[in-house]
C-alpha cells in the first residue's frame, strides 16, 4: 500500500463488481452497486493512473446497475473477463463466439431433465450462467450441475467458470488474471490494488504477484469463499468493507 500511497499517479486500482462494489443478491438483475462506490471511485479517478472495474458482466450491464460509474473520470470496465472493454463512453470487442447461445439453447432442457427448481438462467451474450441461489438447496444444486454443465461446456468449445452459486458457461483464452495482466502492462502500470470477492478473482490475485509490481490483494469476504481470504493481503467485509478502504486512500490522496 505504500507505494500507492506514495506514488498514486502510477498506481491502478482494479476492482470486481458482484460482491466487491455490489452485495449479493438472489436475482442478480436486481444487483445495485454501492451506493458510495461511485463518488469514492470518482474521487480515486482524479489521483491514481487509472480505476478499471474487471468482471465477468458486459460492461453495458455494470454501467447500467451502478448510476454514476461513467462519470468517473479514466473509468475503464474490462467485461467479460476481458473480452469486452469500456472506455470513454464506447464498448469494443469481437464478434459474440457461437458456443454461448448453442450452449444456452439446451439449458432449460437439462435443467427440465435434472428436475431442478428454482434454478436461473442468465444471458450475459459473451457468457451464460447458471444461477443456484434461488433454489430449495443452492449448494446441492449446483453439485449435481457441475458435471453435465462441464460436458456441455466441451460440447460447445466453452470453459465452466464456478462462482457464488453460480456456474458460468464462457469462451476460453481469457480470464481476470490475464485481462488485468495486459491493462497493467498497457498504462505502465507502477503499482496495483486488486479487490475481489469470488473464485474468479484468484487469477486477478496471482496476476498481481506475477507482475512484480508493488501490489496489493484485498478479498471483500464472505461467509461463502474462504479461498480468496487466504490469499488476500487484506481482508474486509463484504462491499461496505472495500468502500471504507477505497474511501481510506482517497482522503490520504486528497490530504498529500
Amino acid at each position: 500500500m505504500e507505494a500507492i500511497l506514495k506514488d498514486p499517479a502510477g498506481a491502478v486500482i482494479g476492482l470486481d463488481f458482484d460482491g466487491t462494489l455490489s452485495p449479493i443478491v438472489p436475482d442478480p438483475a436486481a444487483a445495485v452497486i454501492h451506493p458510495k462506490a461511485p463518488a469514492v471511485l470518482a474521487e480515486l479517478g482524479r489521483h491514481v493512473l487509472a480505476v478499471a472495474i474487471v468482471t465477468g458482466r458486459p460492461p453495458a450491464t455494470a454501467l447500467e446497475l451502478g448510476p454514476g460509474l461513467a462519470d468517473v473520470p479514466g473509468l475503464v470496465i474490462l467485461g467479460h473477463y476481458g473480452f469486452e472493454r469500456w472506455e470513454n463512453g464506447q464498448i469494443s470487442a469481437p464478434p459474440p463466439p457461437p458456443g454461448v447461445p448453442r450452449a444456452e439453447a439446451e439449458l432449460q432442457l437439462l435443467l427440465d431433465e435434472l428436475g431442478l427448481r428454482g434454478v436461473t438462467i442468465e444471458d450475459k451474450a459473451r457468457a451464460v450462467a447458471v444461477h443456484t441461489r434461488r433454489s430449495p438447496d443452492p449448494e446441492g444444486a449446483l453439485d449435481r450441475l457441475r458435471e453435465p454443465l462441464a460436458r456441455l461446456a466441451d460440447k460447445h468449445g466453452l470453459v465452466v467458470e464456478p462462482g457464488r452459486m453460480v456456474l458460468e458457461l464462457r469462451p476460453p483464452g481469457m480470464d481476470k488474471g490475464q485481462a488485468l495482466s495486459l491493462f497493467l502492462a498497457e498504462r505502465a502500470a507502477r503499482s496495483v490494488l486488486f479487490a475481489g470477492d469470488d473464485l474468479g478473482d484468484l487469477a486477478a490475485f496471482e496476476a498481481v504477484r506475477a507482475s512484480e509490481l508493488p501490489g496489493v490483494t484485498v478479498c471483500s469476504g464472505s461467509a461463502e469463499v474462504a479461498q480468496l481470504a487466504e490469499r488476500a493481503d487484506i481482508v474486509v467485509d463484504g462491499p461496505d468493507g472495500v468502500v471504507a478502504l477505497l474511501e481510506e486512500l482517497a482522503s490520504a490522496f486528497s490530504r498529500s
